[in-house]
């Protein structure tokens, strides 16, 4: 369960962020293996992201509200099969999404 806004708070208030990153560069000069968490982005992003654009030129290009690829991005909501069509040639070809903008 998510943390509360408040608990947050509490919780960094309680953190010395200097004293964190001086241990984790100790950590990385001694060669300590540590744990790396990978997160997994949606393709909506990275083909938005490898292409250069924000948000609402990315939305533009696609032909979509800025909501609409919000919820995309977010996972509440899947792109149409066209738009899944376009996602993957601009997540491999995102020159191609490039010059699309330009013309």
């Amino acid at each position: 369960m998510p943390m509360t806004e408040k608990e947050l708070v509490e919780r960094d208030a309680k953190r010395d962020i200097g004293a964190e990153l001086l241990e984790s560069v100790r950590q990385m000069k001694a060669g300590k293996k540590v744990i790396v968490h990978k997160i997994d982005v949606p393709q909506v992003v990275q083909a938005r992201i490898s292409a250069g654009l924000s948000q609402s030129q990315f939305a533009a290009l696609m032909g979509v509200s800025i909501r609409t690829l919000q919820d995309w991005e977010q996972g509440r909501r899947n792109p149409s099969g066209a738009a899944m069509t376009l996602l993957r040639i601009a997540a491999r070809h995102p020159e191609v999404i490039r010059e699309a903008q330009m013309a």
